[in-house]
């Protein structure tokens, strides 16, 4: 895959994939690949839409404009089954939204990390 000047390999794809399941910032995922800013994120804008998340994965997403936080349970083709996270979401989206819900992967905005490995390697 090619975006703008850089070929995206796929030791790039992997690194950027785990950084953004991480929760890493732009900032921080265009030092590790070495790179400007600007051409970082399109990068990562790229690879963000073709990421499939896992099982597993904490997720942040938008529903109705509000912020929402789940984990995966179970993938679908182009969607997933989200157990939400009640207390980092919403709390009046409540009444709207069940114990589960149906989140398109195009729909998350971000991956939550569910073990802080920089904490970790700097111990």
């Amino acid at each position: 895959m090619k975006v703008a000047k850089v070929e995206i390999t796929a030791e790039v794809q992997e690194l950027v994939e785990t950084e953004l399941r991480k929760g890493a910032s732009n900032s921080r995922i265009a030092n590790l690949l070495d790179l400007p800013y600007k051409e970082a994120v399109e990068i990562i804008d790229t690879i963000k839409e073709n990421l499939r998340p896992d099982v597993g994965d904490e997720i942040i997403f938008t529903f109705r404009e509000e912020p929402m936080e789940g984990k995966i349970e179970k993938l679908l083709t182009n969607s997933a089954i989200v157990k939400i996270n009640w207390t980092h979401s919403a709390e009046r989206m409540h009444d709207l939204v069940e114990e589960k819900t149906v989140v398109n992967f195009k729909d998350i905005e971000g991956f939550k990390s569910q073990i802080n490995e920089d904490d970790e390697q700097e111990e």
